[in-house]
């Protein structure tokens, strides 16, 4: 973890042209539909920008003793990498859970992304998580980040929870809860 400055140095800043309208199936108890939409007015999201929110505070605010961090190269450059909580308490994401671990970050440098960069770096997610006895992954993202919702998708995540009152500061912005299954990661690795 002594490298989150270096690993925050990796641009995780993103165009913002579309944004997920999320609908509830029966209640919440069939799931949700996801359709997108495309902005008038399109926008530059930089989570490191928030006040109080980028790597280099993270070890102000949490303890960081159960987190992992890594890191991508290609061709000698950082491309990218991720950071996990794991077993950390006052950690609301967690659930107060020793089974279970939250992506709390993962970036793809801009001129790395589509090569497969940030499948690797997942699946190397996956592996520590499993690692350490978890069976379940979690992420957070949000409504904005069409691009990160679409990858999770396909990294095998079901969206199982949302939030609409999340960020009283950005009331159109609502909070995803991906989760993914590690059993299958432990069975693959067993292999």
């Amino acid at each position: 973890m002594a490298a989150l400055g270096e690993y925050g140095r990796v641009p995780i800043a993103f165009e913002v042209e579309r944004v997920l309208d999320v609908a509830v199936r029966h209640d919440g108890l069939d799931g949700f539909v996801l359709s997108e939409r495309r902005l008038e007015v399109p926008y530059i999201k930089d989570y490191d920008a928030i006040a109080g929110e980028g790597p280099s505070t993270w070890a102000t605010r949490f303890d960081l003793s159960n987190w992992g961090l890594m890191t991508a190269h290609v061709e000698g450059q950082r491309a990218g990498g991720a950071v996990i909580a794991f077993n950390t308490p006052h950690v609301t994401m967690l659930e107060g859970r020793r089974d279970l671990a939250a992506l709390w970050d993962i970036r793809v440098a801009s001129a790395t992304r589509g090569r497969g960069v940030g499948s690797a770096i997942f699946r190397a997610v996956e592996m520590w998580s499993t690692l350490r006895g978890c069976r379940r992954l979690k992420i957070e993202t949000q409504n904005i980040n069409v691009a990160a919702c679409r990858f999770y998708g396909r990294q095998g995540c079901v969206l199982e929870a949302l939030n609409h009152f999340a960020y009283g500061e950005l009331p159109d912005e609502i909070q995803l809860f991906w989760y993914k299954e590690l059993s299958q990661v432990a069975q693959g690795h067993d292999a």
